[in-house]
């Protein structure tokens, strides 16, 4: 096999990565980025109030994916099941119109889009996140920064991941893990309806997020861990904006290391504003601009009930466990 394809579809965006794989010495195999992509495409959008999928957000998102369909052909990758795998998360696992969108995207890829669950979508965002992290600590290399257990947080548009595991023998690699229907998306329009919103919408947020939280620590033992790895767009974007980059570079912003003062600011600062000052911002994807304060205020109450004083945004996400279980599937 010398190349594979993952899509990520959730609630806000839909992602795709096309890798090369390389077979090295023994059983060592790497996943080499060929091509990423990311569209804004708003799959969600009104799902929590009306329980399905507008006819627009569908077509955003056939339309998105026609072109991740050329890509991949332009690769020599065929289209189906032995080289390309979408999965479909939060927003699809809600809607009740959902057969329209399976259709629609095996009428593209060939391929009939993966409803994870959001146990699965946990465990695959933490081997993509964790797999380089996984291979220092083996090599005795890992630092301060990527010690075991790792926490490994996906804050999506509608649903949160969150994944604790890390190197033990005796254990599978994935201790525990939780998903909770609470997003940038979902949070926004739930809440966050005002521009900037009012501190009672705030307010009612963080309590929403915080309830959340405490059914999260029933399973997850989010203290316990070594590392907070934070993947997805809110966390990569408030990383941007700690380094103050003049525009996205996620060279730059991979392993950043975000202090829980500096999110605090950055949140505060984002609910204040309005959605003109966002759009300024230079990192800021256009279609993050109206969720980004809810999302960064998901972070911030994580951030602060792990008790770290900091988390490790990291560029390698769901995508690249993706990637990986088209390469060993078992």
């Amino acid at each position: 096999m010398s190349g594979v394809a993952g899509i990520d579809c959730g609630t806000n965006s839909i992602r795709l990565l096309i890798a090369d794989i390389v077979f090295l010495d023994g059983d060592e195999v790497q996943v080499v980025d060929v091509d990423r992509r990311m569209e804004i495409v708003r799959l969600g959008e009104g799902v929590d109030e009306t329980g399905a999928f507008a006819p627009e957000a569908l077509e955003r998102t056939f339309e998105a994916l026609r072109g991740y369909a050329e890509a991949i052909e332009a690769h020599g990758i065929e289209l189906g099941p032995d080289g390309v795998r979408m999965v479909a998360t939060s927003a699809t696992r809600d809607a009740s119109n959902r057969q329209e969108f399976v259709d629609g995207v095996r009428e593209i890829l060939g391929v009939e889009p993966e409803v994870v669950t959001g146990l699965d979508e946990a465990e695959l965002s933490f081997v993509g996140a964790t797999a380089e992290l996984e291979a220092e600590a083996a090599d005795g290399e890992a630092s301060g920064d990527f010690t075991p257990p790792f926490l490994v947080v996906d804050i999506g548009g509608g649903s949160t991941e969150f994944v604790l595991g890390g190197l033990d023998e005796d254990e599978d690699l994935v201790r525990a893990a939780l998903s909770v229907n609470v997003g940038c998306v979902r949070m926004t329009e739930r809440h966050l309806r005002d521009d900037p919103p009012t501190q009672e919408q705030v307010e009612a947020a963080t309590a929403d997020i915080d309830a959340a939280l405490d059914e999260v620590e029933k399973v997850v033992p989010l203290r316990e861990a070594g590392s907070v790895v934070c993947v997805a767009g809110t966390a990569t974007t408030v990383a941007g904006i700690a380094l103050d980059l003049p525009e996205y570079d996620s060279e730059r912003i991979h392993h950043t290391r975000v202090s829980a003062a500096d999110l605090d600011r950055i949140t505060r600062d984002l609910l204040a504003s309005r959605h003109a000052d966002r759009a300024e911002i230079g990192v800021m994807h256009p279609g993050r601009v109206d969720v980004i304060g809810a999302g960064a205020l998901v972070l911030s109450r994580v951030l602060a009930r792990t008790g770290a004083d900091h988390f490790t945004a990291s560029e390698h996400d769901i995508l690249d466990g993706v990637a990986w279980s088209l390469i060993a599937p078992e």
